[in-house]
């Protein structure tokens, strides 16, 4: 992890089908903050709006291969209309071109419900699911 590198100043704003990118290009590049891309599929709704906030750089000092990337924190809206919390590794090359909030008001809605929202896990448990489904 790199402290002294300066995190993305921005809010991304994605649809379903590039959650759906992102979170296989991180299984296929095995990053360790991910959901399984079944899942997704099967619980994200398919015209959701999803939200990422940049939480903090991580590097694989042990895997040399994968660039340095982003965690962030990531907002879903699922087919039930919850919203729930995951993480999700990132690297550069994909969230760049990502569009970013540009309303400072929506930022800060989005970090409200990412702060009340419950995460997956929690979801999953509430739902009686459990934790095996991921």
């Amino acid at each position: 992890m790199d402290v002294e590198r300066p995190l993305p100043r921005e809010v991304k704003v994605i649809d379903s089908a590039s959650l759906f990118r992102l979170e296989e290009r991180a299984s296929d590049l095995g990053l360790s903050q991910r959901l399984d891309p079944t899942w997704v599929r099967a619980n994200v709704a398919p015209g959701g709006t999803h939200y990422l906030w940049p939480a903090l750089w991580h590097t694989l000092s042990h895997r040399p291969d994968v660039p340095d990337h982003v965690r962030w924190e990531l907002l879903i809206t699922l087919r039930t209309g919850d919203r729930v919390v995951s993480w999700l590794d990132v690297i550069p090359d994909d969230f760049t071109p990502l569009p970013k909030m540009t309303s400072r008001e929506e930022g800060m809605q989005v970090r409200q419900l990412l702060d009340q929202a419950p995460s997956v896990r929690e979801w999953l448990l509430r739902e009686g699911e459990g934790w095996g489904r991921l």
